[in-house]
């Protein structure tokens, strides 16, 4: 099993964490949310692609929606 990525949010670019998730990494984000810190875990299975908050579990079915979650939500650096 690939070692866990453990991230700020922002601090990769959106192709890094794709590259790493598919090379079966799982990334935990830690991100500031209404104030406080949260985990976020980022991870692919094979077939799907999983997003995983502290309130909610988003799954996609293809790279190009878990590029736009990761985008959405501002976990990876808009500038790289």
């Amino acid at each position: 099993m690939a070692e866990v990525l453990r991230v700020e949010a922002g601090e990769l670019s959106l192709d890094e964490i794709i590259d790493a998730l598919n090379d079966g990494r799982r990334i935990l984000v830690d991100v500031e949310v209404a104030g406080g810190r949260h985990e976020v875990v980022l991870r692919y299975d094979g077939e799907t692609y999983h997003c995983d908050t502290p309130t909610n579990l988003h799954r996609h079915t293809d790279e190009t929606e878990m590029r736009g979650c990761i985008d959405r939500m501002g976990y990876a650096d808009p500038d790289r």
